[in-house]
């Protein structure tokens, strides 16, 4: 089957000829005196029909073994960064989420783990980064915020070498326009509560394994024990997002395109950061192992911070708020939330391009940008 039908279809099982399958809110269910299993399920943070029905569709459609999910995205990340052992070295690319990165510099180390950030878009750095021994290889692709491009098949290449995992963050891509563990990657990450849910109504993680069965239980253990289970309503909510993902990504990404153009071609605009604009260092990338450039487009202003505060505050379409991939346009000064960390430039606003007719977008950043 297509991804489009194994998305509305899969699973298969209808159960009591449900079309559209109920929310399973009990939070216990009956076993055998001795704790034997009756059905699948014992408790709700152990597992859940309307999460199992969840990770089945996401892990369909990135073709791996297993999905687990987890509360949020961030509750997925910690699961991956938290199994590495002391003494292990992680490798971590210069830009991701902001708490991914918060979480490794800050935590890891306190569990005896090595972390070095690197930039994965240049060949010279991560060949030496991996010419020693890694446990994990962490990258974003397109990234966060900066839309930096990456080549999972070369990295996927060197970390064998080095003896890694590699993990991509395909959040921004969703299983749509890209597939990291058909191009080498053990594992894909994706924060549901983006593009998957789709309204800014629903919060949830995933990660999705190629072939490891013990790490598949290493997560769900790790799950358990910290209680980062994903509800089942949410659950439910993202697995109706999953039926529409595939119509939703294509009127993002033709939206997105246009958005990026017009930047591209504005007197106030210094850079525009889109994956399918030829003017972005990783666009032969992109075109290889994207397909479609994606809903988000960050940008910088000539002016700086002052003028990129500016031109926020005048739009009126774009909502200044965090988070991304749902219907509503939204504008985000992402070195203000950040904080005094961050390395994501002053002139830089990240936008989550939705889903409201083009003519209208356009006029709101025209005006926007109109000095």
């Amino acid at each position: 089957m297509k991804p489009q039908t194994i998305a509305i279809h899969e699973p298969a099982i209808r159960r009591d000829g449900a079309v559209t399958p109920p929310i399973h809110l009990s939070t216990t269910y009956e076993h055998g005196p001795a704790n034997e299993p009756i059905n699948k399920f014992i408790y709700v943070r152990h597992d859940n029909p309307n999460v199992s029905d969840f990770e089945a569709r996401i892990a369909a459609l990135e073709g791996g073994a297993a999905g687990v999910a987890f509360s949020s995205g961030m509750a997925a990340a910690a699961a991956v960064l938290m199994s590495l052992p002391s003494g292990a070295r992680a490798v971590l690319h210069h830009d991701l989420y902001f708490d991914v990165k918060t979480l490794a510099r800050e935590d890891l180390p306190k569990r005896g783990v090595s972390v070095d950030f690197v930039n994965f878009c240049d060949p010279e750095e991560s060949a030496a980064a991996l010419s020693k021994n890694a446990a994990l290889v962490w990258i974003e692709t397109p990234s966060n915020p900066k839309i930096e491009m990456i080549d999972i098949q070369s990295v996927a290449a060197m970390a064998a070498q080095a003896g890694a995992k590699v993990i991509v963050d395909s959040t921004f891509a969703t299983p749509v326009l890209q597939n990291p563990l058909a191009l080498g990657a053990d594992y894909v990450l994706h924060s549901a509560t983006k593009y998957m849910g789709g309204h800014s109504d629903v919060q949830g993680g995933v990660i999705v394994v190629r072939d490891d069965s013990v790490f598949v239980e290493s997560l769900h253990h790790f799950r358990t024990v910290t209680g980062g289970a994903l509800a089942p309503f949410n659950a439910w909510l993202i697995s109706r997002g999953l039926q529409t993902l595939y119509c939703r990504m294509e009127q993002h990404c033709r939206n997105a395109g246009k958005v990026a153009a017009m930047l591209e071609g504005h007197a106030a605009v210094a850079t525009v950061r889109y994956p399918w604009l030829e003017s972005n260092p990783g666009n032969a990338i992109a075109k290889r192992q994207m397909k479609a450039g994606g809903g988000m487009v960050s940008f910088e202003l000539k002016g700086g911070r002052d003028a990129a505060l500016t031109a926020a505050s005048k739009l009126r379409l774009f909502i200044n708020a965090t988070s991304l991939g749902g219907v509503e346009s939204l504008v985000e000064h992402r070195a203000s939330l950040e904080g005094p960390d961050s390395t994501t430039p002053d002139s830089l606003l990240r936008l989550s391009v939705g889903l409201e007719h083009i003519d209208d977008l356009l006029a709101d950043l025209t005006q926007a940008l109109r000095e």
